[in-house]
């Protein structure tokens, strides 16, 4: 396990989530200060990470980080880092030496997710379903947003251990009749369709005009957004039947990781989408999707769900790991570059 001078960080640290189409960062004064957050950064505005850090953070305030604890959607190996749905390009030792940075630590964003967990109370949380979490029990966290992110956590030795993985790319096959019919038109990616071609945003239009297709009727909406204020509002017959079946869908791949992670402490959900629809998560079909996993359906029955509604989620979860990292597992070798 780490010691904890080997991984304290000098303050004033910038934590940062950057994920495919938006970066978020905020500033941490001290361990006790609340995180001093900056709008939200469009990545397609940027040509790079380090052009879009400078002007959009440190070109507005008069603190200068020291160190800096940054959450990146794809996998970190060697000293050149790239994104997994963004064109920019991480580059560590370079960001120190133009951004003025000593520490840079850098994890992957479902491992900032799986801080949350822990660092958030359920006053920042919707429950869908029943359930009572036991405090020292696994968990796991996945969100459907610009993929479909998925991470464990685990204690350990009283430490909190995030385990990030690539989840979200597991096999996703069609049960019932309604599902032999529309699995046939999604799209699929060398043959396969995984959780991510129906649980992300792009997912979700994937399995709308599958639907359409199915039925033989032409899609009228082209975006998430759209068709989640369609399904919301009842407008539309396809885009209410695409949020049941992706609720539906979302609670089979929820109910497979809490089996593979014993996760007596809570399933969370996380992102953008699964925020937009906790009505229907709440209303659908998802718990039971969730539960249907003879023969341990009685075991996902005592299992808590929540919907992390805390628009900083990942933030929140930085700031708890730069504030006391001992609390953490994270192994940093490989992952930190110090000046």
């Amino acid at each position: 396990m780490p010691r904890a001078e080997d991984v304290v960080l000098d303050f004033p640290v910038l934590i940062g989530d950057i994920g495919g189409t938006n970066a978020r960062f905020a500033i941490l004064i001290d361990s006790y200060a609340e995180p001093k957050q900056f709008p939200i950064v469009a990545t397609a505005d940027f040509a790079t990470i380090d052009e879009a850090i400078q002007t959009q953070i440190l070109d507005r305030t008069s603190v200068q980080p020291k160190s800096a604890v940054l959450a990146i959607a794809g996998p970190i190996d060697g000293d050149e880092i790239n994104l997994t749905n963004c064109p920019w390009v991480v580059r560590p030792k370079v960001m120190a030496a133009e951004l003025g940075l000593g520490d840079i630590i850098l994890m992957n964003d479902f491992e900032a997710q799986a801080l949350a967990v822990v660092a958030l109370d359920e006053e920042h949380m919707a429950r869908i379903g029943n359930g009572v979490a036991d405090p020292n029990g696994g968990r796991v966290v996945l969100g459907p947003g610009t993929g479909l992110g998925v991470a464990g956590l685990v204690l350990a030795r009283n430490t909190w251990i995030p385990v990030p993985g690539e989840g979200g790319h597991m096999d996703m096959g069609p049960r019932t009749p309604r599902d032999f019919e529309v699995f046939p038109h999604i799209e699929r990616i060398e043959g396969r369709i995984s959780g991510e071609q129906i649980l992300s945003g792009r997912g979700l239009v994937n399995l709308y005009r599958a639907i359409a297709a199915a039925d033989g009727v032409a899609p009228r909406f082209a975006t998430p957004a759209e068709i989640t204020a369609a399904a919301l509002d009842k407008s539309d017959a396809i885009a209410v039947e695409t949020i049941g079946m992706f609720c539906t869908c979302l609670g089979r791949i929820a109910g497979d990781l809490a089996l593979v992670f014993m996760s007596r402490g809570g399933v969370y959900l996380t992102g953008g989408i699964a925020q937009k629809i906790v009505p229907a998560l709440q209303t659908s079909g998802f718990r039971a999707a969730f539960e249907d996993k003879a023969p341990h359906s009685e075991l996902l029955r005592h299992m808590p769900v929540y919907v992390i509604t805390h628009p900083m989620a990942a933030l929140a979860g930085l700031a708890a790991y730069a504030r006391t990292p001992i609390r953490f597992g994270i192994e940093t070798a490989g992952r930190r570059w110090r000046a």
